[in-house]
This record gives C-alpha cells, structure tokens and sequence, in this order.
C-alpha cells in the first residue's frame, strides 16, 4: 500500500473552500457537527464509522449530546492529505443525511 502524500498549504488552501464548515486547526482539519438529538449525532458517527473504515482512514472525534466534534489529519504523514479531505467531504454528505 502507497503511504498518503502530505498535502501543501496552497492544496490546503485550495481544498479548505469545497469543505463547508471546516477549518484547520493546530495542523488538523476541525469541524463541529450540531444535530437534533443524541440519537441523530450516535447515528451519524455510525455511518461515519463504516465509511471511515472501508478507508482505513479513522477520525479523532468526540459526541456530547447532539455534538460532535471531530479532528482530521493522516498521522503516517504527520499533516494533512487527500484522505483528510475525502472524509471530511463524506462526512458533510452524511451529516446532510443525518438531519
């Protein structure tokens, strides 16, 4: 397996304008998620969960009540990569899908 290419601060700041919502923070891409209820943010970690792992590509994240916070970065690469934004992009979609 190839191992992920770090991505440059001008890829970065190129990628940072399709990714509604997010930001980088201390070298990682950041993202609050708010949702109706518990039930609708454990539910959309789960959806993230099964894509994150078909991509073997897994979040730093935490859940209180109906949010969600998550931290991207590809530690083989020590910054940020094309997973970083790939997921990020996905978790948007199921977020949108999670209400």
């Amino acid at each position: 397996m190839t191992r992920p290419t770090r991505l440059s601060e001008a890829e970065i700041a190129a990628a940072l304008p399709t990714l509604a919502g997010w930001e980088v923070r201390e070298g990682k891409l950041h993202r609050e998620y708010r949702f109706a209820n518990f039930v609708r943010a454990f539910g959309f970690m789960s959806s993230v969960a099964l894509v994150a792992e078909a991509m073997n590509h897994h979040p730093e994240w935490s859940n209180v009540y109906d949010r969600v916070v998550v931290d991207l970065t590809t530690h083989d690469a020590q910054g940020l990569t094309a997973l970083d934004v790939e997921l990020a992009t996905r978790m948007n979609e199921l977020a949108r899908e999670a209400g």
